[in-house]
């Protein structure tokens, strides 16, 4: 186990060749596999190049690549818009569906000593390891898992075997994965990459994972503050340390430190990617420690329908709304709806400022009344939008139309933004 390839550093600009090379090297290292199995996440996730790399996978191995499953987690399927977005003319018989509740094969517990010393008495319960049944019973040779490194409000740094257990977990992995993260804390957790949940992971995969022909692909992409998105790195192996590798770079060019603390964030949403709060709530997870105590967050996003990926998580996020944690967990014991969607309450925990900061939600189509019963105020994207000239504006300090400063970021789901005296700093 070891990096079979590592290129790159906080200067690189990587291409086209940069990645055949790390494909190449990967197929190398597993022996010239016959029968391979691509896991790229899904289009929300389109600027870690792994739909590229995909395709650019399909175009070396031809028929050898026998099936690519995006790793959806509790994500929906994507669409054929989405399919096209992320994967261009891909031959789409080779796409697989991963269906959270149905298809997985439980692989064993991680038992509930190892859980608790991990998060340090926090949580207390064994944590199942599940994943799609075609990881375990589709004869490949080759499980390639395509992704992007980047702080993450869950794992600490997106990515790994996140893809792996979350990307095609089971309910019951997925759930208790996030909801004793939530627990954890989120500042404690982002960027970086000993956190108690990928210790849990880690664990998981070398317990379970050892006939698993599992290797990983790992990028590093930078957004500049003109929004160009840049590959810094790009990372080959099967083996915990090509993560550590990759996390050090993203911690070198995925995180933000802010001298000043501002009053005023602003973070639009890309539509293409972010369409229900369940997603665009990044604006608040990856911010959330560059905001002043009093402040305000606006989150333009005009790609926005809905609140959460599926009917019944919808209906939770609507019924109990984003509250402070001590909420949350009162809700959890009282009520069953929540103790059977533990990865919905984690989420209304990170939904929530904590009361320490006012946000402003600037959806595409929620009206103003559902914006308002889930705890958010509400604003028109149009109006505001105008009011901060986002159009092509950089990241950084700006002033808007009335003279008031205010700090911009254009996509907030590549990076993590904190304010220089934040005790997580």
């Amino acid at each position: 186990m070891s990096i079979y390839f590592s290129r790159g550093d906080e200067h690189s600009e990587l291409g086209e060749q940069d990645f055949r090379e790390a494909l190449q090297a990967a197929f190398d290292a597993a022996g010239s596999p016959e029968r391979v199995l691509a896991l790229p996440p899904d289009h929300t996730r389109s600027d870690s190049r792994a739909g590229e790399l995909t395709c650019l996978a399909h175009d070396m191995l031809g028929e050898r690549l026998t099936d690519v499953m995006p790793a959806l987690g509790t994500h929906a399927p994507m669409t054929e818009d989405e399919l096209q977005y992320m994967f261009g003319d891909l031959p789409r018989e080779l796409i697989r569906i991963h269906d959270w509740k149905n298809d997985v094969h439980t692989l064993g517990d991680v038992d509930a000593d190892f859980v608790r010393e991990a998060t340090e008495g926090i949580y207390d319960q064994p944590w199942t390891s599940q994943v799609n049944k075609l990881l375990v019973e589709g004869g490949h040779d080759l499980i390639l898992s395509l992704g992007q490194v980047v702080p993450h409000e869950v794992v600490g740094m997106a990515n790994y075997n996140k893809n792996i257990f979350v990307g095609t977990g089971g309910d019951k992995g997925i759930n208790e994965s996030h909801y004793l993260s939530a627990l954890y804390g989120m500042e404690r957790t982002m960027g970086r990459c000993d956190t108690p949940l990928r210790r849990i992971l880690n664990e998981a995969q070398d317990r379970f994972c050892g006939s698993m022909p599992l290797m990983y692909v790992l990028t590093v992409v930078e957004s500049l503050p003109d929004a160009r998105k840049v590959v810094r790195g790009i990372y080959v192996g099967d083996s915990h340390e090509v993560f550590f590798a990759a996390g050090e770079l993203s911690a070198k060019v995925n995180r933000f430190v802010v001298e000043r603390t501002p009053k005023t964030v602003v973070v639009t949403m890309d539509p293409k990617k972010y369409k229900r709060t369940w997603l665009a709530n990044k604006a608040i997870y990856r911010t959330r420690m560059l905001i002043g105590d009093g402040g305000r967050l606006v989150i333009i996003a005009p790609g926005v329908k809905s609140f959460g990926e599926s009917a019944v998580v919808d209906r939770v996020i609507r019924k109990y709304g984003y509250r402070r944690t001590s909420e949350v967990l009162e809700l959890v014991a009282e009520n069953e709806d929540l103790q059977d969607n533990l990865g919905a309450a984690a989420h209304l925990i990170h939904g929530t400022s904590e009361g320490r900061f006012e946000i402003l939600y600037a959806p595409g189509e929620l009206l103003q009344d559902e914006i308002e019963s889930v705890g958010y105020q509400y604003g028109d994207w149009q109006q505001l939008q105008a009011q901060y000239r986002v159009e092509g504006l950089a990241n950084g300090w700006h002033t808007d139309e009335l003279g008031e400063e205010f700090y911009f970021v254009s996509d907030p789901g590549l990076g993590l933004w904190i304010q220089a005296d934040h005790p997580y700093a």
